[in-house]
């Protein structure tokens, strides 16, 4: 998806359409390659989602809202980023499927180096913090950038030894939604000196669902992920696991089995997670790593022939709450993959499927 630099009616409704309701990343870029611009997916919206059995038209921001969370990140100092423009981040441009839109505030220019993303506890032990911040102090004096979360705990501590060198922090909120209250200040220091990232509006109160998000934009815009203090239920180790889908390294740091802020880290371990003592461990891990070329997941051609009724229908009765890979579904109904693929995306937008990951598919 590489649209060059965008008009400014087309990134209006490149807004739009990334914000339109049932349109996540893998219909929004199925979308753009199937209509061949924002403006035409629009208009082409409500009849997909209609024939995919939807009684309603899914709601789209009009013109004027869209306009209006325009000047208000503007206002702010923020800048819009879409996939495929120039300043849109090169990392995150590789996962599968990219954010379409996400806002910066501070300098983009940080977005396009290299970086390393260090997460863990919010309720880190002193030892967990001082560990956090001094391997981001040494990977930053390495020529790298820290992505973290800017959440309590690990997140802060990181981003505070990476402030001279150079961090992200991603939110899950938009980029003026400080949480916690207690980092006002850091998360000024950081819109001076680095750069905030979200996919949200800038205005908008994260909500629990959107931290999943912040996590795939953590590990999508870094080279590897190092997880420091992480209970087994942690949202750390989402992140991690997101990392290793993305073809991230994952490193974790050890503790001891009688702290239960060290066993996911153990647990990762135990996976095949690099162990990290230090700054020399994760440079050794990314030392191989030149870059990320595109996705490596099977892409879907568009056709430009919307899929038949009938084929819907049965697409849609092979689906369960079990998630299935799309060439398992061709196979079975005898239909190009990328028809089926086409199905799939009308039925997501018909609120009657979920796609994840690019090529799995599951009844919503």
């Amino acid at each position: 998806m590489s649209p060059g630099r965008l008009s400014d009616a087309e990134r209006l409704a490149w807004l739009r359409l990334a914000r339109a309701e049932t349109v996540g990343p893998v219909a929004f870029q199925h979308l753009i390659g199937r209509f061949g611009s924002a403006s035409k997916a629009l208009s082409a919206l409500p009849d997909l989602a209609r024939r995919a059995g939807r009684a309603t038209t899914p709601a789209i921001p009009s013109i004027d809202e869209a306009q209006a969370e325009m000047a208000d990140g503007q206002d702010l100092g923020a800048a819009l980023l879409c996939v495929g423009e120039p300043a849109y981040p090169p990392a995150l441009a590789t996962i599968d499927p990219p954010p379409p839109v996400i806002w910066a505030l501070g300098d983009p220019a940080w977005l396009q180096r290299k970086a390393v993303g260090v997460v863990g506890a919010r309720i880190a032990s002193a030892a967990g913090c001082r560990f956090a911040r001094g391997l981001a102090s040494e990977l930053g004096q390495a020529g790298l950038v820290i992505a973290s979360g800017l959440a309590r705990g690990i997140d802060g501590a990181a981003h505070e030894g990476a402030l001279p060198t150079g961090t992200v922090a991603v939110l899950g909120g938009g980029v003026a939604d400080i949480y916690p209250p207690e980092h006002a200040s850091l998360h000024r220091q950081i819109a001076e000196r680095g750069c905030i990232v979200s996919e949200s509006a800038a205005r908008r109160r994260a909500q629990a669902t959107d931290f999943p998000r912040r996590n795939r934009l953590i590990s999508g815009l870094s080279l590897a992920v190092v997880v420091v203090e992480a209970e087994l239920k942690s949202g750390s180790l989402i992140t991690a696991r997101l990392a290793a889908e993305q073809g991230r390294e994952v490193l974790a740091v050890p503790g001891s089995p009688l702290d239960p802020r060290a066993r996911g880290c153990n647990d990762l371990i135990r996976q095949g997670a690099a162990v990290c003592e230090g700054a020399e461990d994760v440079l050794r891990a990314i030392e191989h790593i030149r870059g990320f070329g595109a996705p490596t997941g099977p892409t879907y051609m568009p056709d430009p022939e919307e899929p038949p009724a009938e084929l819907l229908a049965r697409v849609h009765d092979l689906l369960s709450p079990t998630p299935v890979h799309v060439d398992e579904l061709a196979r079975q109904v005898g239909a190009p993959a990328g028809q089926v693929f086409a199905a799939l995306v009308e039925l997501s937008l018909a609120g009657r499927a979920e796609i994840t990951g690019g090529s799995m598919a599951a009844r919503a």
